[in-house]
Parts: structure tokens; sequence; C-alpha cells
């Protein structure tokens, strides 16, 4: 056996040609014409770390301040709602149904703050309007009056006319639409909380327009926040209809309404209410409430035809105490605003 592994390694051996030798200075690099680098030349002084100035990257210092306020905003008060109150609906809601930014200075937005009910200022033929307290107890920097306006559902309102002012309108939810057509327990929900996201949306567009109309704080379901016009007794501005006034003051009245409506129509809207019941006399100022109606005089298709009627409102209204105004002329005006 032996032999026969000798003679196949022999075999092998001769029929393996002989492997040349590998030289190693082939793969030597090539010469180059470069000097070669001396450590001991290297100067290192321009990066003499001494030099080094960090103070554009030193972190600056922590300001907890901004925390402790934010802690002091989104705390609770070390109370309980008593009779008539209820904690604050603002953290509740999305900022969609929160009013138009900047907010004003005296919105409270405190999770800490307490609604606490302080009466009723008006009872209408689809809503009733209240007075609302918001502060945040032991703090007299955080309080203010609101009016809260609660729209009631279909069953318990005496507004019969509503589907004037909705043509052209469209409600995004398909179920919600659908509820709507079949007279539903939920549409009939969904038709209350219609008027107040319409009201919230209209005083919204109207405020950032510069509309004299109140700040629209917040909606929530039925329920729309907005600004309390009147004294900080809880005494409500009084209705244009009840102001005692000279010829010389009304015509200024007539001149704010003619401005406002001006407004209203150059943003392509009406009123669609308009009257001497629905403007406030506040601080010399006339402002325009009860929005929820508002029509889009293209979209609607009796749009002009409501927008006609504010003007004859208002002009009768006004011709009945000795200022000198005419219709016509009030609705070709506005007509033209709105074409601009």
């Amino acid at each position: 056996m032996s032999d026969l592994f000798a003679s196949s390694e022999a075999a092998s051996s001769d029929a393996t040609p002989d492997s040349p030798s590998f030289d190693a200075s082939s793969f030597d690099p090539p010469a180059s014409d470069a000097p070669s680098f001396d450590g001991s030349t290297f100067d290192a002084s321009p990066f003499d770390a001494s030099s080094f100035d960090a103070s554009p990257f030193d972190a600056p210092s922590f300001d907890a301040t901004s925390f402790d306020a934010l802690e002091t905003e989104l705390s609770f008060a070390d109370v309980d709602p008593g009779e008539g109150q209820r904690w604050s609906t603002w953290p509740a809601i999305t900022p969609s149904e929160r009013g138009p930014e900047p907010w004003p200075a005296w919105v409270v937005t405190s999770a800490g703050a307490l609604d606490t009910e302080r009466g009723i200022l008006k009872t209408g033929k689809e809503a009733d309007v209240f007075l609302l307290e918001r502060a945040v107890p032991g703090d007299p920097t955080q309080h203010t009056l609101l009016a809260a306006k609660r729209y009631r559902s279909a069953e318990h309102r005496s507004f019969h006319r509503s589907s004037v002012y909705t043509e052209g309108r469209s409600t995004r939810n398909t179920r919600d639409a659908r509820a709507l057509a079949k007279k539903s327990d939920h549409g009939r929900e969904v038709a209350a909380a219609q008027w107040s996201f319409a009201e919230f949306e209209a005083l919204c567009r109207m405020w950032e327009l510069g509309a004299p109309v109140p700040y629209p704080v917040q909606v929530n379901g039925t329920e729309v926040l907005m600004e309390f016009l009147g004294d900080a007794d809880g005494t409500a501005a009084p209705r244009l209809a009840q102001v005692r006034a000279d010829r010389a003051e009304l015509q200024g009245y007539y001149a704010q309404v003619v401005d406002l409506m001006r407004t209203f129509a150059a943003a392509g809207f009406a009123h669609g209410d308009l009257s001497a019941y629905n403007l406030l006399v506040h601080e010399g100022r006339v402002r325009v409430i009860d929005l929820p109606q508002i029509v889009d005089i293209i979209a609607n298709p009796q749009g002009l035809d409501l927008l006609h009627r504010d003007c004859v409102n208002i002009c009768d209204w006004f011709t009945r105490r000795r200022v000198d105004c005419d219709a016509e002329e009030l609705f070709a005006e506005l007509l033209a605003a709105s074409y601009t």
C-alpha cells in the first residue's frame, strides 16, 4: 500500500510544473517626487488649544421659569366645583374650536379655571344667552365675563325659517347628512350643533376682517362662548332699539351700521336678519350679534333678497327717527362692494 501512495505522489510531482519564486519587490510603490515628511519640522503652534475660543459653543444657561409658568397654567385649583359651576371647558376642546389668535389678554386659558353661571341675559327663538364667569380661584388677574349662547334642539326652538338661510351650505360628514335628512335623534342633535358652529365660524371670519362683532372665545357642542359686551357688574350693553339718542348721535350710529354692512358685503355675506334688535351699542360703538344665519349672497339663491331685506329693515328704523337714508341706495352700494 505504501508503495502505491509513493508512486502516486511521484506521479503528481512529475505532473505539476515548477512554480516560480515569489518576488515582493514588484509590489513596492513607485518612487515619488514628494519630499519625505519629517515630523520634527511640523509646527503645531497655530493649533495651540490654549488659544482656542470655545465661547460660541457654550450651552446657554437653562431658564426654568417658562416651565414654572406652564405648570401654573396647567395646575388645577384646590377646590371642587359648587352648584352652578363646572371646570373650564377650554382644555377639552380642539384648537379649531378656539377663537382666532392672537387671543385677547382677557381670555382665561388656565385649566384651573371654574365656569360659574351668573344668570340669563336673553332668550331667543332658537337659543338662550347666559352670563358666565370664568376665573381661577384666588387669582384676580385671571377673571372674565363671557356670554354663553346655548342652542336648543329642534323640538324646543320656535325658529322655523332655517332652510332659507342654510341653502348653499353643505355638511361634510355623510353620516350627519343622512341623519339630518331622516330627522332622527342624532339628526336633531346635529342640527342644533350646526347652528352653533355656523355662528362661531361667522364670528371668527368677521372678527378677522375687522367687523365689530364680539370676540368668539370657543365653541363646544351647542354652546358658543363669546366676549361679553357690557359692564364689569354684568349689566349687558343695550340694543340699538333701546338707546335714547338725539338725531346727531343716531346719524353716527347709522354710519357705523353701514360700515359693518359694507364689511360683510365685501366678504360676500349678508347678515340675513339684521335689525335694531341685534345691534348693541357698547361704549359708543355699534356691535352686531346673532350671526348663525349669515348668508353667502352668491351661493344662496335667496342671498340678494336677504341682503335687500337687511337694507330695508335698517333704513326703515332710522327713517322713523328722522335720519336721512334710502334702502335702495344702500342696497346698490353694498351690491357694488360685494363685486369689488
